[in-house]
């Protein structure tokens, strides 16, 4: 049997250990060894309990922990967002690298498998270790080509654009010539890996590329988490998952209870001990991830901040989606749920936001129910058991190519 190393680095919210469980089932219940590695071991607990893991060694993946100075601001593609997480210098970078060929000697795994997780890539090809990497479009780029510009709204920056990749490879061929390994031809291999595995679809990829693929659909979480517990009440039911913190994400729970609403909403940090922002009879904090079937088909409204994984649920279910964006990757999916026609982008609209018209125009509006029904519709034979069943068939002959099934 092979051992599997599933790994996520960067990147924030439950999609990414979501992914990797998913991952993991299949190839536990097919006899192999999983270990996790990942960014957050907190937040994440809950969503991992599960009998069919257990025993499966949930280790600290090696992270950048310190203020990167001197990038600009908003990042103009990947190869800035890497530089900010430890990739500017190329010796802060070796440090980071050793930490995941310890983790690697130390499990001697038979395939890593990245989630965003560019850093465990880089030491996989130092030690010679088979490298694949699933994900969505955002951490997923064109292969063979420069990085894609994130701002795409914006005027193109090509200067700008190849700097940052040819610093980002400097930093990483550095690393790689230290050890003895063959250096990097463009900044997309550190997240694509060895075998790059697409999962979403053409109307879900964040860099709009087309016909370019193969797509093999969002390998979505399994069912998992609490019932949901709907307030007491006739309003409309909306699901929301937010984070606390994030601008105007109290300011929208409050459009939804004016509007009659009755919210059901999961926010991480309470669930691991916050204080609720807001109190109301209508509104509900979810005790710890909820089922996601289960809400999104008792409600009439999604509510969140664009992960991939909730959207493409929550479009399968046919539910249209108010999202606030709080990062490049989640305005991109934003941007592209609502050019279906099945969502309002809210960080688009004019910067005085009327949150209680946004509301009644997703509810009032058929428009919006129409699209995500379509999309729906569209990917209704999606299975995501057998996505996952089909990533694991990949998983075990990559492994067999060392041997190892």
């Amino acid at each position: 049997m092979a051992h599997f190393y599933l790994c996520w680095e960067l990147g924030g919210g439950l999609g990414h250990a979501g992914r990797l469980k998913s991952i993991a089932l299949p190839l536990r219940a097919r006899g192999h060894q999983v270990s996790f590695v990942l960014r957050d071991l907190v937040l994440t607990r809950r969503l991992l309990v599960d009998p069919r893991l257990d025993g499966i060694a949930r280790l600290q993946a090696p992270v950048w922990l310190h203020r990167t100075a001197g990038l600009p601001p908003e990042e103009a593609s990947l190869a800035e967002i890497l530089l900010a997480c430890g990739y500017l210098d190329a010796d802060a970078l070796a440090g980071l690298c050793e930490g995941w060929r310890g983790l690697f000697r130390q499990g001697r795994p038979d395939l890593v498998i990245a989630d965003y997780a560019p850093t465990a890539i880089l030491a996989a090809r130092s030690l010679g270790l088979p490298s694949a990497a699933v994900g969505p479009g955002f951490t997923m780029p064109p292969a063979g080509q420069p990085l894609p510009p994130l701002r795409s709204w914006e005027p193109p920056q090509p200067a700008r654009l190849r700097a940052g990749e040819a610093r980002l490879l400097d930093s990483a061929n550095r690393v790689l010539a230290a050890l003895g390994a063959a250096p990097l031809a463009r900044g997309a291999e550190l997240l694509l890996g060895d075998h790059p595995l697409l999962c979403t679809w053409p109307e879900l990829d964040h860099y709009a590329r087309g016909g370019s693929g193969p797509w093999l659909g969002p390998n979505l979480p399994q069912p998992a988490g609490c019932a949901p517990v709907w307030p007491a009440g006739a309003g409309r039911r909306v699901f929301a998952y937010l984070r606390r913190g994030v601008p105007d994400a109290v300011e929208v729970l409050g459009a939804l209870l004016r509007q009659g609403c009755r919210v059901l909403c999961y926010m991480p940090e309470l669930a691991s001990g916050a204080p609720a922002p807001l109190t109301h009879p209508h509104l509900a904090w979810a005790p710890g991830p909820v089922s996601l079937p289960e809400a999104l088909a008792g409600c009439e409204l999604v509510v969140s901040h664009a992960g991939e994984a909730l959207s493409a649920q929550a479009l399968l279910a046919g539910r249209p989606l108010l999202m606030l964006p709080h990062t490049t990757e989640g305005f991109l999916m934003a941007r592209r749920v609502a050019q279906l026609g099945a969502g309002i982008n809210a960080m688009e609209q004019a910067r005085t936001r009327d949150w209680e018209a946004l509301v009644a125009s997703l509810l009032g509006q058929p428009g919006y129910r129409d699209a995500a029904a379509a999309f729906a519709r569209r990917y209704a034979g999606f299975d995501p058991q057998r996505q996952a069943e089909a990533l694991a068939d990949r998983f075990e002959a990559l492994a067999a190519a060392r041997g190892n099934v």
